[in-house]
């Protein structure tokens, strides 16, 4: 075989990346990880190029962002029609643009029938199949066949089947074999340090709060967990991250549960002023149900977080044993009783977080483990390496 910057026919190996909205990351845990594994690819000497979504009419364009080759398609259309009709771009672009020895890396399975397009061209193809999307029941019975669809189509086409977690990993080899499954999972980079004005900003004190960020739906337990620390006097502010509004049933649901120990600053997509909230806080609390191994999760990780997380096979293999666990409101109120007034008890829970995130969850090691996927897409071995766990 070549090296690991050149293939067997001589050129620099190349990988193209679809799927995300592109680089620079802004939009959610598959663009961090794109833009994640693609620098550290380019830093192994691949030629990587990532397609990227923009709004409005306009050219196809193509740029350099921080070495990373950019293939830039104007989508006007927005929601999945605009998500579908861009994928089906990228896909024709990135087949008209294909040479031999080169691998493409597609982040979920959406769109899952078009990779039966690279899959009769004979172009190897490594595929993130995401968290198991069509078991999710705020989709709908019509859009989670659909979702199912595209998942056997993905898994029946794909080269390398990425899983995020084991359980997912278990799901797939039954329905597609072991041999092409790998778990790779999503990482973070390690928070050492944070400002403490994001903290202050709202009016709380660093160490004096807990925190919870997600999506405000049913299936992430925010109901259950303002509601318990509502149950009592916490002594501290629980700060409940996301967009909350007032014409959403469970937004208004969950406001009413509140007592006036629970703050809404709404939605923050500032990636900085998001880790600092998590770096100071106190407690983390997660309440995810469903989806293998979350980004926000492991964020809270590396930011050395205690963590409470819903009790489920997803959440305790990623947060590890030395982390607290909760089924309802019920079970979730005297473990916040006991952990509130335990310092020490939270800060071995942190400390365990931040080694479970340095064994498992740095961006090196999910690098490698990528450009192992792709070797092995292509039909080669990569060199064992010692893989760095901190960052």
């Amino acid at each position: 075989m070549g090296s690991l910057t050149t293939g067997g026919s001589g050129h620099r190996r190349t990988v193209r990346i679809l799927g995300t909205h592109g680089v620079p990351a802004g939009y959610g845990g598959f663009e961090t990880a794109a833009e994640n594994v693609g620098l550290f690819l380019r830093d192994q000497g691949w030629r990587v190029i990532v397609y990227c979504q923009l709004p409005g009419d306009g050219p196809t364009v193509e740029d350099d962002w921080n070495g990373l080759e950019r293939v830039l398609i104007h989508e006007p259309r927005e929601g999945w029609r605009g998500t579908s009709a861009f994928d089906l771009t990228s896909v024709r672009h990135a087949t008209s643009a294909h040479r031999a020895g080169d691998v493409w890396l597609t982040f979920g399975y959406n769109t899952g029938v078009f990779d039966i397009l690279p899959r009769l061209r004979g172009i190897p193809n490594v595929i993130n199949m995401d968290g198991m999307e069509w078991t999710r029941r705020r989709w709908g019975l019509a859009k989670q066949g659909i979702l199912l669809a595209n998942e056997r189509l993905a898994g029946m086409a794909g080269d390398v089947l990425i899983a995020d977690h084991p359980v997912i990993a278990g799901y797939l080899q039954r329905h597609f074999g072991r041999r092409r499954v790998q778990t790779i999972t999503y990482g973070a980079h390690e928070v050492i340090d944070a400002p403490t004005a994001p903290v202050t900003d709202l009016g709380l004190t660093p160490g004096g709060y807990g925190m919870v960020v997600c999506r405000p739906i049913p299936e992430n337990s925010v109901l259950e967990i303002v509601s318990a620390w509502s149950s009592a006097r916490r002594g501290m502010p629980l700060v409940v991250v996301g967009p909350y509004g007032d014409d959403d049933p469970y937004h208004a649901q969950v406001q009413e549960a509140a007592s006036d120990e629970v703050v809404f600053p709404g939605a923050i997509f500032d990636h900085d002023r998001l880790q600092a909230l998590r770096f100071h806080t106190a407690l983390y609390l997660h309440g995810h149900t469903v989806g293998g191994t979350n980004p926000s999760l492991v964020e809270a990780m590396a930011a050395g977080n205690a963590v409470v997380a819903h009790d489920n096979v997803y959440n305790t293999w990623v947060a590890g044993p030395q982390n607290a666990y909760f089924s309802g409101a019920e079970d979730l109120a005297p473990q916040l009783d006991g952990l509130l007034a335990d310092a020490g008890r939270r800060r071995a829970m942190g400390e365990a977080s931040r080694a479970r995130f340095r064994g498992e969850f740095t961006w090196t090691r999910i690098g490698r483990e990528y450009e192992n996927a792709l070797l092995t897409a292509l039909g080669e071995t990569m060199e064992p390496q010692k893989v760095e766990v901190a960052e």
